[in-house]
């Protein structure tokens, strides 16, 4: 079983300029808020790979690889959705070498896992997230799950209000 971690202490490792260590970790990924509905993780303690070399001039290059389900209501018909996600990020943190060389998630050695790989899930995560590919959703007049409904489902047209007057008319 992997160890399970919220921090990493990089500088535990005790590595020399040029050398690496994969290593295999869980870490839970805290549910997401996406509009006002909730995503969790399938399983909540996500096994990910960690790779991390020592740079020369000092900092890291690390790389993190996951997969793991997001769960939660399908962003057309709200029925539980459950879809896939696999993560593949890399940072960089080296100190004095400049904004795009400082990684958000290391601070005195120790790198932020959770708040990484949460993050790194959030960006991976499909724009929708769906129960099926071709959800049809819910009728916009009656809210009917239009996947059960069928392609027959229909509505008479109201008619429009910007015509009233005409109606009013008495053509002889």
């Amino acid at each position: 079983m992997a160890p399970r971690t919220h921090d990493f202490d990089l500088a535990g490792l005790r590595l020399s300029a040029g050398e690496g260590r994969r290593l295999a970790l869980e870490v839970p990924i805290e549910p997401l808020q996406l509009g006002s509905e909730r995503y969790t993780t399938e399983p909540p303690q996500v096994p990910v790979e960690l790779s991390i070399s020592r740079m020369t001039g000092g900092g890291y290059a690390l790389r993190l690889r996951f997969s793991a389900e997001v769960l939660g209501p399908c962003m057309r018909c709200l029925k539980p959705a459950k879809r896939s996600v696999s993560v593949e990020a890399r940072e960089v943190d080296r100190p004095g070498g400049g904004e795009e060389l400082d990684s958000p998630y290391v601070h005195d050695e120790t790198l932020d896992l959770a708040g990484w790989a949460r993050d790194a899930f959030a960006l991976a995560m499909p724009l929708k997230v769906l129960c099926r590919e071709d959800c049809a959703g819910l009728c916009p007049v009656c809210a009917a799950d239009l996947n059960e409904a069928g392609p027959e489902h229909r509505h008479a047209s109201a008619p429009d209000s910007r015509w009233a007057k005409l109606r009013e008319l008495k053509l002889d």
